[in-house]
């Protein structure tokens, strides 16, 4: 069997930069055995599948050792393939998740995510936390993920984690924060648990961060960077229950595999 398989990069509007997540679209669904594999051999933090439905594709997201339930930088780059490459003639794609219905919306050259808010709540620091980063946080949540709230951008860009540490969560991963003076906030996304040491721009964990720092900073509307070697600029939105997550991607590769 041959499959088409392309590789884009998510938030980011060059290559070699925000994150890059492989896209496989498919006629109807291969085994889970086979799509785990497919997404360990590409080795990337993310391979999205999706299957065409009368009027909406549904969509599924592996990392090279688990299924997730929900992602934001490759629901993005299927988004991008679709209008920009397959042609796609409508302006909003609905997708069947998961985490339920996600559409994206393509206006000029950004692309919106339209995302489930997962509100974050005070909790105290878990023990596998205990010294896993070099510099002392102020607050700490939790959601799908912790999160870990620090004082400066600075001490977020010069973060050391301790990888073995973060391998212990009971969750997803663990995001760290702070305030900027560019931006709204920046952060960083840890989750080696699931096969991802750092991941260079993580859209889902925008529907945790936006209504901490809508909150915190009085505003609906916002912007971030997640400040990882790669970089990812992201243009957000809380609007009630839902987060409007917005950004461009850039093709990289197109490929066939045979399995």
């Amino acid at each position: 069997m041959i499959l088409s398989l392309y590789q884009i990069d998510a938030f980011a509007d060059t290559i070699f930069s925000g994150n890059p997540a492989a896209i496989c679209p498919l006629d109807e669904w291969l085994s889970d055995k086979v799509m785990q594999a497919i997404a360990a051999e590409n080795n990337l933090s993310e391979t999205a599948f999706y299957v065409k439905t009368d009027d909406s594709f549904q969509i599924r997201w592996f990392t090279p050792n688990t299924e997730v339930v929900l992602c934001g930088h490759a629901t993005l780059a299927c988004a991008y393939l679709l209008f920009e490459i397959l042609d796609y003639p409508e302006d909003v794609i609905t997708f069947q998740s998961q985490s339920g219905l996600l559409t994206v919306t393509r206006k000029n050259k950004l692309l919106t995510l339209n995302f489930p808010t997962q509100l974050a709540t005070k909790c105290e620091l878990p023990e596998f936390l205990n010294t896993a980063f070099n510099s002392t946080y102020i607050e700490c949540l939790k959601s799908e993920d912790y999160i870990l709230v620090f004082k400066t951008e600075q001490e977020i860009i010069e973060a050391k984690p301790n990888l073995e540490k973060l391998m212990k969560n009971d969750l997803r991963g663990v995001i760290i924060t702070a305030p900027s003076n560019q931006y709204d906030f920046v952060c960083r996304f840890f989750a080696p648990n699931c096969g991802i040491d750092e991941d260079p721009v993580t859209g889902s964990a925008f529907t945790q961060l936006t209504p901490y720092w809508a909150n915190q900073l009085s505003k609906k509307i916002l912007t971030a960077k997640q400040v990882s070697n790669r970089g990812g600029e992201v243009w957000l939105e809380e609007k009630q229950d839902r987060i409007l997550i917005s950004g461009k991607a850039v093709l990289y590769m197109k490929a066939e595999i045979s399995i």
